[in-house]
């Protein structure tokens, strides 16, 4: 069971990043937390009560995957955010296949599939005011290193360890994933 190296990701990444070893929800925390500066990253290594689409349970455990939530302050036109959730797993997509050649495909609008088992899930939910996005929160649940799976979805659940039995640097696609996310957060 390893940690998240913390160090690194503050080190290679300029977003703020705000981690707990355990918590309910990465989602929930981002916001209720009136201090978090835009592109502000809320991680942890234990998401107890993790949020899919219409109130679904993320499921994780303990150190093997990613379950975060970035926040930013975009004041753009809500007319910009038309398939923001799809560009945001369109650059997941990318960055495992730049990493690691993986494909994956995506499930309309918000699911990521490996070898047709649901292996990341995105929670987008933004705060409007006169048809100006204020804030966007960007929840990431991506299945990583984990082996087994809860009964109730072992069946159409899975992760790259469980696909191609080796074991993956969650800082390095973390970092990845930021940096796009940034960059498609500025072109607003």
């Amino acid at each position: 069971m390893e940690k998240l190296k913390i160090n690194e990701l503050s080190s290679k990444l300029k977003n703020q990043i705000i981690y707990f070893e355990e918590m309910n929800s990465t989602q929930d925390y981002a916001k209720n937390k009136t201090n978090i500066e835009n592109g502000g990253v809320v991680i942890t290594d234990n998401q107890i009560k993790g949020k899919g689409t219409h109130g679904r349970k993320w499921y994780t455990n303990m150190c093997e995957n990613i379950t975060m939530t970035i926040t930013y302050f975009p004041q753009c036109d809500i007319s910009k955010m038309e398939d923001f959730t799809v560009k945001i797993a369109e650059i997941i997509k990318n960055v495992v296949f730049e990493l690691y050649g993986y494909k994956l495909e995506l499930k309309q609008p918000n699911d990521l599939l490996l070898n047709n088992k649901k292996i990341c899930g995105i929670l987008t939910e933004c705060s409007t005011e006169a048809g100006v996005v204020k804030k966007v929160y960007i929840g990431i649940g991506f299945n990583v290193n984990q082996k087994n799976f809860n009964k109730d979805i072992e069946q159409i659940a899975t992760s790259l360890l469980k696909e191609f039995n080796i074991k993956f640097k969650r800082e390095k696609i973390i970092i990845s994933i930021i940096e796009k996310m940034n960059k498609l957060i500025s072109s607003l």
